[in-house]
């Protein structure tokens, strides 16, 4: 019998993909469990429209994304942190710190895994941070400062 899964099920099938397996898993356990629904003519139908809107929002999503990521080429953003006389920081500035800086001064909303950090940054100073997505990939200049 042919389903379309509802939920995922441990090595059976993933959300909204389609399989056969037996009648008698469908009809006794996954169908009842609300696990899955078998795949007559008008639900793949829907199922199908449903993934295409499903595809053109994430593409959509991920075009946003892109366009953010290239409008911070060359940007730079400031920072101020509490440091040391030697210009060490009390707290480390992670990629998160760095998005919320940059959704503030910029007001371009990006996802922290874009940002790739080696290690968080611990000092005073200008920093180069590269930020990448999909074949996005672009330079900005991050400059913390000591607070006073």
């Amino acid at each position: 019998m042919k389903v379309i899964f509802l939920k995922d099920v441990a090595k059976v099938g993933q959300h909204g993909t389609m399989k056969d397996v037996a009648d008698g898993y469908a009809l006794n356990f996954l169908i009842p469990q609300g696990l899955a629904v078998q795949a007559t003519p008008d639900k793949v139908a829907a199922h199908l429209a449903a993934q295409k809107r499903e595809g053109e929002a994430k593409e959509q999503h991920n075009k946003a994304i892109t366009e953010a990521v290239h409008s911070l080429n060359g940007a730079r953003v400031e920072m101020t942190a509490r440091a040391t006389e030697k210009g060490g920081l009390f707290k480390s500035i992670t990629a998160a710190d760095i998005v919320k800086a940059i959704q503030e001064q910029k007001r371009v909303s990006i996802p922290v895994e874009t940002i790739a950090l080696a290690k968080p940054l611990k000092e005073v100073g200008e920093h180069p941070i590269h930020i990448a997505f999909e074949k996005a990939k672009v330079e900005m200049v991050l400059a913390i400062k000591p607070t006073v």
